[in-house]
């Protein structure tokens, strides 16, 4: 059994999401500890990338803040923290980024360095299925997964995709980029139910999945049969509040009100950017 697998021997899991270095790696590092405390089965931990294409305004701010910021964010200092976090969790982690970060890293040695520090899977949303097998074999030589994603758009892709998949098929539950939605019209339960037929494999539900009652109707009408997870970016300018949804209370007390000392770093975390609207930033390197 991999060690994703294992975030889901009860069922539904809580799979929060942060980027990491904003608003800096240490207060970072203190919410991956207040997630682990919260409950979390699994966490990703996005590498801020300047090109984000997967991403809304929200976690596009989060990734910009990083890479410019008091850290000034590369991937060698991700895989540094990850270095720290690893001296005290246990639970699997896992990378959420983007192929170029992989590839100007160096593949090999990016994903080999992944599985020294004790990443146990890769995220990369920009790598469609016809071009995984630029990472696929070497995350396998290394004992990562490789996580697939499906879109509401995949239909008979569906199929091909989970026969192949690896830790769990990410479920997009919206078209479009991450973010906030006021209503999921995509029938998620029927791309869940695709997938379980071609794979025993676990399934979580990303993108637009915004508030607790989304995130409830997600596992109660869909899990019933399926290990699965619902993966929310909104609550933080990146990490968030997901399954089980009974923990959404402790899990706010815990990211929002023991880790931060200000009151902006607060209001940061809990993502209120009407204050300052986004403005066009220049391309960042991301070495």
């Amino acid at each position: 059994m991999s060690n994703i697998a294992k975030a889901f021997e009860h069922g539904k899991a809580f799979i929060p999401f942060i980027t990491c270095g904003y608003p800096d790696l240490e207060t970072t590092e203190k919410i991956v500890y207040a997630m682990v405390d919260a409950g979390a089965d699994l966490i990703e931990l996005g590498i801020p990338f300047s090109d984000p294409t997967a991403e809304g305004p929200v976690i596009q701010e989060a990734n910009i803040r990083a890479l410019t910021g008091v850290d000034k964010v590369t991937t060698d200092k991700v895989f540094d923290l990850v270095r720290r976090l690893r001296q005290k969790v246990t639970i699997p982690m896992v990378f959420m980024t983007y192929a170029n970060v992989v590839f100007s890293y160096g593949s090999e040695r990016f994903i080999s360095i992944c599985k020294e520090i004790g990443i146990d899977g890769l995220i990369l949303p920009d790598i469609p299925y016809e071009e995984k097998a630029e990472f696929d074999p070497i995350c396998k030589q290394y004992g990562l997964d490789l996580v697939s994603l499906i879109a509401p758009t995949s239909h008979e892709r569906i199929s091909m995709i989970a026969k192949e998949a690896n830790g769990f098929v990410y479920c997009v539950s919206s078209l479009g980029v991450t973010g906030t939605r006021t209503e999921i019209t995509t029938n998620v339960g029927e791309m869940v139910a695709l997938v379980k037929k071609a794979k025993d494999i676990p399934c979580a539900i990303g993108f637009g999945i915004s508030t607790p009652e989304q995130a409830k109707k997600m596992a109660s009408t869909i899990a019933k049969n399926a290990p699965i997870a619902v993966r929310n970016c909104k609550k933080a300018i990146n990490g968030g509040i997901s399954l089980p949804i009974e923990k959404a209370v402790e899990v706010e007390e815990k990211l929002f009100g023991d880790c931060f000392e200000t009151h902006d770093q607060k209001e940061g975390m809990a993502c209120f950017l009407s204050r300052e609207k986004p403005k066009p930033k220049a391309v960042f390197t991301n070495n």
